[in-house]
């Protein structure tokens, strides 16, 4: 004789909680909150089509973006101090990077040291992801208020060139301009300092519509060492391919073509000149961005984000 079944009973439903080591984006909350995080780049520019991302094209910010967005597990994007041309390099380039609180955990290493500054692991590990032109030096928490664009001071470049005969020697030939014609650095001197100040240098810069031209240039000087001649260009920004024509119209100067008056006579102008051609990128480097104290990043990105007009 079968004896009737008892009734199953099922215990009671348990809020559900997320397992240690769970990954399934469909079943877990995320966390509002963002993380930013300042990065120190440096790069070969020689083979990227510039900083910003482009479609089709390979970038410094997409090929960053990339490595980032596999690490961290979620798509992110860079913003950088200064958006470098095709074909120019960075020493020291500054970004900015908004992470999902939840996502930073993935950049830890279960086996770093006891010590290790926190971000040390992901600078080793992006190493490994990245191609040889392009490597993360650094990666800290930013403080409040900081914004890799629009909190900087300042941005300072060097242009090389070399007048040697022979052009540049082939370990070198990547960072430096071989220029065929000598050069009268005193000239060229006198014209970059009529240069400095405060002025609308739209006739050195490449258009961007709703951009303004109005820069503030706090040093343009050149030495020379040998054959190599170095320019040392500063100022609080740079408009499209700013640094590139002004070296340019020296370069005008530096040959006797023009006169040191002729740059200072260009101030005037509304709109890009024709009268000289941008030098070449392979010369030019970003190598330092300056930044205020962390309790100063708040206002210096309120004065820089109010569009200049005089």
């Amino acid at each position: 004789m079968r004896l009737p079944r008892r009734p199953r009973t099922h215990p009671k439903p348990r809020p559900w909680r997320r397992r240690a080591g769970s990954r399934n984006p469909k079943r877990l909350p995320r966390i509002s909150g963002l993380v930013r995080l300042r990065l120190d780049i440096a790069y070969d520019g020689t083979d990227f089509a510039g900083w910003a991302a482009q479609a089709g094209q390979r970038t410094v910010a997409g090929v960053l973006d990339d490595a980032l967005t596999t690490v961290f597990r979620t798509p992110v994007r860079l913003r950088a101090a200064g958006r470098t041309d095709a074909g120019v390099h960075a020493a020291g380039q500054v970004a900015h990077v908004d992470v999902p609180a939840d996502a930073v955990p993935n950049a830890y290493s279960r086996t770093a040291p006891s010590g290790d500054p926190e971000f040390r692991a992901l600078v080793r590990r992006l190493g490994r992801f990245l191609p040889a032109d392009v490597r993360v030096l650094e990666i800290a928490r930013a403080p409040a208020g900081f914004d890799a664009r629009f909190s900087a001071l300042r941005r300072h470049y060097v242009y090389r060139l070399s007048t040697a005969v022979y052009g540049v020697v082939p370990q070198q030939a990547r960072f430096i301009t071989a220029w065929p014609r000598d050069l009268d650095i005193d000239a060229m001197a006198v014209a970059s300092r009529g240069l400095l100040g405060l002025h609308d240098f739209a006739a050195f810069c490449r258009r961007r519509e709703g951009a303004t031209t109005i820069r503030e240039l706090q040093r343009l000087d050149w030495t020379r060492a040998g054959d190599l001649v170095t320019a040392r260009v500063s100022a609080d920004a740079f408009c499209w391919s700013m640094v590139r024509s002004l070296v340019g119209a020296l370069l005008a100067v530096g040959e006797h073509r023009r006169n040191p008056d002729w740059c200072v006579e260009m101030l005037t102008a509304t709109s890009r000149s024709s009268d000289f051609a941008a030098a070449p990128p392979q010369g030019l480097t970003l190598v330092q961005v300056d930044y205020p104290p962390a309790d100063q990043l708040a206002a210096r990105t309120l004065i820089t984000r109010d569009l200049r007009s005089s």
